[in-house]
């Protein structure tokens, strides 16, 4: 059965609403450089074939990326992909044409590279506190569920066609939910909702936001769930959150409010279910936290077949 930080973890996945975009899928030669950078965007590449160095110059860092190696940004991140260890040879390497990804060309490098985006600003606001990159490598042992996923994506590569398989932007969507489940239990977050997960003395109170996001959430009623007196945990929690604990609230609610309004149920209704008597406020925190106005959001989650997304809160468990 999985546990509670697991349901917990499973259902703010749900609710980052994920957009994958397929950018490059082909091979360079020679000398060359590639990134996915300064587009105000998250990105990912995949090395189907070859080897090449990661650059990231704002840190003075380089890695050795070699076939069977995935590397997800989290936002968007200053970095060179190029076949050249010299971080000068890199920058000076010129920007080529891909290569189609088959025949396989002698010391080529075959990637599948991309762009994530998330429907509403809640997404990125959820991802803040992590790390800008991972690397997950073919040979670690970490996160070998992912091998299959990699190997699929390759076949599709692989496979040909009039254009790129519009499976191998699913399957990426796939290897970003393990990477970002992998570091939230691995507590690899700094703050933000998914720190406060990883705290046991506040999971309590996280599971009764998240069950009753309408009621009066007083710092009085906080503490008394997390067993502790006003003054220690507005300090604590305000340190593993990195904001305040209304602040926190009001997150919470704009996202089970998210999940109803994609479920079809009214605004009004929305509203109320999250603890907002007027549409006009809550018209207002919806903004703020998502980036939209509710109605926007409600027409955007509908499907092109007209049904729409069905996430459903978590039931804990006592």
């Amino acid at each position: 059965m999985p546990s509670r930080q697991d349901r917990l973890i499973h259902w703010l996945l749900a609710s980052l609403d994920l957009q994958t975009t397929l950018f490059h899928l082909g091979q360079y030669c020679g000398s060359w450089k590639a990134s996915t950078s300064g587009l105000a965007r998250a990105g990912f590449h995949l090395i189907l074939d070859g080897e090449c160095w990661l650059h990231l110059p704002q840190q003075g860092a380089r890695q050795k990326l070699q076939a069977g190696d995935a590397l997800f940004f989290l936002r968007d991140t200053p970095h060179v992909l190029s076949p050249h260890e010299q971080p000068e040879r890199a920058a000076g390497a010129p920007r080529v044409a891909m290569q189609p990804i088959a025949p396989p060309l002698a010391g080529g490098v075959a990637l599948a590279c991309g762009f994530f985006e998330f429907r509403a600003r809640l997404g990125d606001t959820l991802l803040a506190s992590f790390p800008d990159h991972v690397v997950i490598r073919r040979d670690g042992g970490e996160l070998a569920e992912l091998r299959p996923l990699f190997d699929l994506v390759l076949a599709e590569a692989r496979a040909g066609g009039a254009g790129p398989s519009p499976l191998i932007a699913r399957l990426v969507d796939l290897m970003f939910f393990y990477v970002v489940r992998h570091l939230c239990r691995r507590n690899e977050v700094s703050a933000g909702l998914w720190a406060v997960l990883a705290r046991p003395e506040f999971a309590p109170l996280l599971e009764a936001i998240v069950a009753e996001p309408g009621r009066d959430w007083d710092v009085g009623t906080m503490a008394g769930l997390s067993r502790m007196s006003r003054a220690t945990f507005f300090k604590r929690f305000a340190q593993t959150a990195g904001t305040s604990p209304a602040q926190f609230v009001a997150q919470i609610r704009m996202q089970v409010a998210t999940q109803l309004i994609g479920h079809g149920m009214s605004l009004s209704r929305a509203a109320e279910q999250v603890g907002y008597q007027s549409d006009a406020a809550f018209s207002r925190a919806f903004k703020k936290i998502t980036g939209t106005l509710p109605g926007a959001f409600r027409r955007a989650a509908a499907r092109p077949d007209g049904e729409t997304f069905e996430q459903e809160r978590p039931t804990f468990a006592h």
